[in-house]
């Protein structure tokens, strides 16, 4: 290994330290059990069936987890936070459902050679910061005719200019490729290239919350990126990020009652592995 390879090795290890600390503040779950009918949505797509094993990699509370284990396969629920898995262990124990959680990074998944039907990540996987390890481990514990199931939020729709938005107040790592490149097809089939054929579908999740205030109130009290945003920067900055993420709840509310209704664009992608 050279001095420069050295390097970024330390680099992007910092920044997952950095991410994941990110998304350990605050409590994920409040906004991430809103999510529930996406990891729904993308097992319909994967076509899961009761008899097969499935990973969800990056599972955060477990929306997806829940919803492969509501359809009777065998789950195996992975995330870097390991206060996030016990939320989603938690649900999974309430709904009677038998489902192993296991610290895991899933640049580096700590199981064998395609073990698994079904591999799987809804709005997880995407934050790593080296992209093509995390979409190799995915499709090297995916058994070969298996399935890699994603749902990823795409760069022009509410979530992708949501980051763009923070982007203003607190850049990201230079050396980092943006995680809304796994919501383009062009890059999904860099990250999978020969290994698979992808399919891809746009799709809406629609955020409903009681008003823009409340969104603004429980995202940047619970949701880690925004948290981490308005900490990292001084008293003005705060109320100018404040107005900015008014301004783009103006641009895609849809709700003329004061609520909040906006219907947040994902790619859901259905990769088959082909060997």
């Amino acid at each position: 290994m050279n001095i420069q390879t050295a390097a970024a090795d330390i680099d992007l290890a910092a920044i997952k330290a950095r991410q994941n600390v990110a998304w350990a503040s605050g409590d994920y779950a409040v906004v991430g059990t809103t999510l529930q009918i996406v990891g729904e949505s993308l097992c319909e797509a994967l076509d899961l069936r009761g008899n097969q094993r499935v990973l969800d990699v990056a599972a955060g509370n477990g929306n997806a987890t829940l919803a492969a284990a509501r359809r009777f396969a065998e789950v195996v629920s992975t995330d870097y936070v390991g206060a996030l898995l016990e939320r989603g262990r938690r649900r999974a124990e309430a709904d009677g459902f038998r489902v192993e959680f296991r610290e895991a990074d899933a640049e580096a998944l700590p199981f064998d050679d395609d073990s698994f039907d079904v591999v799987m990540s809804t709005f997880g996987v995407m934050f790593t910061p080296n992209q093509q390890q995390a979409a190799n481990e995915m499709l090297r514990v995916c058994r070969p005719g298996g399935k890699v199931g994603l749902a990823n939020w795409t760069p022009d729709g509410f979530i992708g200019k949501l980051f763009k938005t923070i982007g203003k107040y607190v850049p990201p790592a230079p050396c980092v490729k943006s995680p809304l490149m796994w919501g383009t097809r062009e890059h999904l089939k860099t990250l999978f290239d020969a290994a698979a054929t992808i399919d891809v579908q746009r799709r809406h999740f629609i955020f409903r919350y009681k008003s823009p205030r409340h969104w603004v109130e429980i995202f940047r009290d619970y949701y880690g990126p925004v948290l981490k945003a308005f900490a990292a920067i001084d008293p003005d900055a705060r109320k100018a990020l404040e107005a900015d993420l008014y301004a783009l709840i103006d641009e895609f509310n849809t709700a003329e009652d004061g609520t909040l209704v906006i219907p947040g664009e994902y790619l859901e992608v259905v990769a088959t592995k082909t060997a």
